[in-house]
């Protein structure tokens, strides 16, 4: 099927506003503008900091009369030291909004130092538990402008930030409504320089996040319906931007289908990310490579309490004889065709600390959402069948 990219184009409100389509950015000055900003910092890794996407942006903003800032100190896996440093950059360079620019760890961490630029309380008193949001100085939050140059976490329409705490290496939530973007600017341009591998990996989260929000218990037909369509997008759409990277038509689906996923997992999330957390903490894993990892094996574990749900979704992928093993072979094939590794021994992890892990991953906040209630026990079982690769 052919697609001109030029007619992917939109303007949506799903959860904030949207620009989407190829050039976009070139509207990043409006957009700052149109959210009151006159001193944005803009806030991305270290890689995408030296690109000409980067520098070109910061010109446009001068040329625009929007002198803005850059800070860059970000990990992969960002912690709470890179929130530290740009909160005392965003301080004193007198900026007055942010944009967040790049895949999860550059917006996560972007959304997080604009929350907490305008608080006075530790950044781990706002992990997302209970009320804990309610204690913020909302009002000192400054606008965001939120701009994913990778097509996987949808960190650009979330309330939150995933950081990791260095004093017990775990990865909290950080969050606040108000940290959800005034404008979301997806330009797939952005997109064309990922390698095959940061595709396969990204885009198997987005895979991730629409899987768990649909499989997730309770009642929200909004979040299932974009969840289906955006794994829709994902099974048509993400072999081919990984197979030819310049092809801008499977590079806008993919990003649109990150957004779905993040938007669908408002619904919830489950085992998937409860597992791969507490990974990623301690062996700096790729956190859609972990993801990707893990899915059959939280399948096969759900698949008591899931197995009719997978049967209407095989239905609408077109899957071959729609069933639950359906979906659990497409996303086998899937990974293969990916060159995701099928078990964790490919990521590097062992067996040596899986009580350790399965007493984060019972902890963290994801855990709840999972179809089957699950705590220490099951899910070291989940961690044992990823590492022998038990299907």
């Amino acid at each position: 099927m052919t697609i001109d990219p030029k007619t992917l184009r939109g303007n949506w409100n799903y959860p904030t506003q949207v620009r989407f389509g190829p050039g976009r950015i070139a509207e990043l000055p409006s957009a700052c503008k149109s959210l009151g900003m006159s001193r944005p910092l803009l806030v991305t890794d270290p890689g995408l900091a030296k690109l000409p996407m980067v520098s070109d942006a910061l010109a446009a903003n001068e040329t625009a009369g929007l002198p803005s800032g850059l800070f860059s100190d970000v990990k992969p896996n960002p912690v709470g030291q890179n929130v530290e440093d740009g909160m005392k950059v965003y301080r004193e360079g007198g900026h007055d909004g942010v944009i967040a620019w790049g895949g999860g760890s550059g917006l996560d961490a972007a959304k997080a130092i604009a929350f907490m630029a305008g608080q006075n309380k530790p950044m781990w008193d706002f992990e997302d538990r209970g009320d804990n949001w309610k204690a913020a100085n909302a009002e000192g939050i400054p606008p965001i402008v939120a701009v994913p140059t990778t097509a996987g976490t949808g960190s650009e329409v979330g309330r939150a930030g995933v950081i990791l705490d260095e004093s017990d290496h775990t990865k909290k939530v950080i969050f606040h409504p108000k940290m959800l973007a005034g404008i979301v600017i997806s330009d797939p341009e952005l997109t064309l320089g990922l390698p095959a591998h940061i595709t396969a990996a990204t885009g198997m989260d987005a895979l991730a996040h629409c899987l768990e929000a649909y499989c997730a218990p309770g009642y929200h037909p909004m979040a299932e319906g974009i969840a289906v369509e955006g794994l829709r997008l994902v099974k048509d759409w993400l072999p081919a931007a990984v197979s030819d990277g310049r092809n801008l038509a499977a590079r806008a689906h993919m990003l649109a289908a990150a957004s779905m996923g993040a938007t669908a997992f408002q619904k919830g999330l489950g085992a998937i990310h409860a597992l791969s957390h507490p990974v990623g903490a301690i062996y700096d894993t790729h956190h859609g490579l972990t993801n990707a990892v893990f899915t059959p094996y939280v399948l096969a574990f759900n698949r008591p309490a899931i197995e009719h749900k997978m049967t209407r979704l095989a239905a609408w992928l077109d899957l071959p004889n729609p069933s639950f093993q359906a979906i659990m072979d497409w996303v086998i094939a899937l990974r293969a065709e990916l060159e995701i590794p099928h078990t964790l021994k490919g990521l590097g992890v062992d067996d040596t600390r899986l009580d350790e892990l399965s007493r984060m991953a019972a902890e963290d906040p994801t855990a709840p959402g999972n179809p089957i209630a699950v705590g220490p026990a099951e899910l070291k079982t989940m961690y044992l069948a990823a590492l022998e690769g038990r299907v």
